[in-house]
């Protein structure tokens, strides 16, 4: 059989191996990293890092699917939401989703070449973590920290692309990283505790049988109180992140959005249904979004 039928044949595999009909995944990434490019450039960051940002957030999302995928296949056939994900369920060897895997993390690699150096050592640092954190749950009680870590990446890469230099010194790094970035980061780092947790609550029973270590089970009986305690860190934290950086009416206008979907995330969430906690955290990327809108608006009125 030739290569090009056989790569037709699997391509419905590969699209699923990196959730290509749930772009929640990775819209989760890619408003944070837009908000920051927006405050970095002072307004429309350009075409070229526009493009390089969309196309990498997609390229390492969908990689980072695959390693996950391999990394929890004994777990996932545990449970039923996940038993027919194509490498639990065989359909997709564990070399063959490794090598789909590495071979958009190179795309992605190469889109950060036509960036700075600065964004380069960024980049670095940010696929080890994304590789990390598959296994995380298997010896930290809250690996959603470790995912916020890795989903927060793209902020301080976002400044760095605007404003780094062409120096090969990893010191450049935080030139050009303020200080507002880095809070930025632990705001964003703090609402994906918020959602990863409201995801780990729709599989906690089976987590709990398998020995998998997550938020919900760690939190217990506060989880909910924890969830709307991490949206409240993320809502001030940013708030008072972009308030530094100058902005105004338009972007308290798109936190006060976000803020409200943030309450009623955590009525979905109020009775621990698991169709409730899915719910809150499928919508949660319109949280993201109003807080982007929030910034292009603000940026656009001045």
């Amino acid at each position: 059989m030739s290569a090009t039928p056989r790569l037709t044949e699997r391509l419905p595999l590969y699209l699923d191996l990196i959730r290509w009909d749930r772009p929640a995944g990775w819209l989760l990434l890619l408003w944070p990293t837009l908000s920051a490019l927006w405050l970095a450039a002072d307004g429309f960051p350009g075409w070229h890092l526009l493009g390089v940002f969309v196309a990498g957030t997609v390229l390492m999302r969908s990689a980072g699917c695959c390693v996950n995928d391999v990394a929890d296949r004994d777990f996932d056939r545990h449970v039923k939401r996940t038993a027919q994900r194509p490498v639990t369920s065989g359909r997709v060897g564990v070399r063959e989703a490794l090598l789909v895997g590495s071979a958009l993390a190179f795309l992605a690699f190469l889109l950060v070449l036509t960036t700075n150096p600065p964004t380069l050592w960024m980049s670095v640092a940010a696929l080890a973590v994304a590789v990390a954190y598959p296994f995380a749950k298997r010896w930290v009680s809250m690996p959603q920290a470790v995912l916020g870590v890795a989903f927060s990446f793209g902020i301080p890469m976002a400044f760095t692309a605007v404003q780094g230099s062409a120096e090969w010194r990893w010191g450049a790094v935080p030139d050009a990283v303020p200080w507002q970035a880095w809070l930025m980061v632990l705001a964003n780092l703090s609402w994906v505790l918020a959602y990863d947790t409201e995801y780990a609550m729709v599989d906690r029973d089976d987590d709990l049988k398998i020995g998998i270590r997550t938020s919900a089970i760690t939190l217990g009986r506060f989880d909910v109180a924890a969830v709307a305690l991490f949206y409240g860190l993320f809502l001030v934290g940013w708030t008072w992140a972009g308030l530094q950086l100058g902005l105004g009416r338009g972007f308290l206008l798109g936190m006060a959005v976000a803020a409200g979907q943030a309450v009623w995330h955590v009525k979905l969430i109020a009775d621990r249904s698991r169709e409730g906690c899915f719910r809150a955290f499928r919508l949660n990327h319109w949280i993201g979004a109003a807080a982007f809108a929030g910034v292009v608006l603000d940026l656009g009125l001045r």
